[in-house]
């Protein structure tokens, strides 16, 4: 499975994708009443990135501006956004409102999500030290040492294998006021070569007193991600624990359920799982009459299973 929608909203705004040159900027809406979209082509584009936003800054009062989505721009697939990050720093004054960004907003016609080249995207928040919510897709060259920032309340990370690097930059932060945190840690395959251990900074929540949604998804080892959540501190002031979209089995749900109580959670979410329907029912069974949303939807996860008996398993986002 791969990514077939752009974003539809963020910081609670509706998505609003900024006209593409030479098309009429009549009847623009309200600067602060959207998240504005802002793409070139990968492929054979008329107009550049860096040039999309400069006209977006002379049609749109900037300083109302509270999201902003990037989107493509050109040769993503081997090009990392590092003129798209320089362009955005330079308007950094005329965007004081600012409390939204997510970087990399691509639909498989456009870039595959393994394919598409990040960088050190950490200057980001530095740069926006009042950003509330930040995002980034692809993991190939991803950077993010570690940063400290104040504001930052929602950070997600998705790929379809996120290096181990960047899982330890990440743990390895200061976000005092992070509430939800969301990581595709993907496969091996597309560079996905994180651990269960890498996750501990995280799962302590030492850096992260306000965390209130963590998600560990999309990963081949979920069933050993399941295993580091069962007694992980941070745990015990969750409201969402989000494990779904990776490979999880029976192993794995034994071991959280084995672990510390999950019924103080308002919601669990294990969509896109390989449980036995024993399994499905335990978990059920255990959680539902505590009040806890579960969402055990198996959706399009299905076996490969060869003639010599291997079976092969997938995370829902990989290529």
């Amino acid at each position: 499975m791969t990514i077939g929608d752009h974003l539809h909203g963020l910081y609670r705004l509706p998505a609003h994708t900024f006209p593409k040159v030479d098309t009429p900027l009549d009847h623009l809406p309200e600067p602060d009443a959207v998240a504005w979209r802002i793409a070139s082509d990968t492929y054979d584009s008329d107009e550049s990135w860096a040039g999309a936003f400069a006209r977006f800054c002379s049609a749109v009062d900037t300083t109302r501006v509270r999201a902003l989505i990037v989107g493509a721009w050109e040769e993503a697939y081997e090009t990392p956004p590092s003129e798209v990050i320089e362009a955005l720093l330079g308007a950094r004054d005329r965007l004081p409102a600012l409390r939204a960004l997510f970087l990399g907003d691509m639909v498989m016609e456009e870039c595959e999500i393994s394919w598409i080249h990040q960088t050190d995207v950490t200057p980001l928040l530095s740069g926006f030290p009042a950003l509330e919510e930040f995002g980034v897709r692809g993991g190939t060259d991803l950077r993010f040492p570690a940063v400290r920032h104040e504001a930052l309340r929602r950070l997600v990370v998705e790929s379809g294998g996120l290096p181990a690097e960047v899982v330890r930059g990440i743990g390895a932060s200061d976000l005092p006021a992070l509430e939800h945190l969301d990581l595709w840690l993907g496969t091996p395959d597309y560079g996905g070569d994180s651990e269960a251990a890498d996750l501990e900074p995280l799962l302590s929540g030492a850096r992260l007193p306000r965390l209130r949604h963590l998600a560990l998804r999309n990963s081949e080892m979920q069933d050993a991600v399941a295993a580091a959540v069962a007694s992980a501190p941070v745990v015990e002031r969750l409201e969402v624990l989000d494990l779904s979209m990776g490979v999880l089995t029976d192993e794995g749900a034994a071991a959280l359920l084995g672990g510390q109580p999950l019924t103080h959670l308002k919601k669990l979410d294990l969509h896109h799982h390989y449980l036995s329907e024993p399994f499905v029912e335990r978990i059920r069974q255990t959680l539902e009459p505590a009040g806890v949303e579960v969402d055990l939807d198996r959706g399009d996860a299905e076996e490969d299973t060869e003639d010599d008996g291997t079976v092969w398993r997938y995370v829902a986002v990989g290529e």
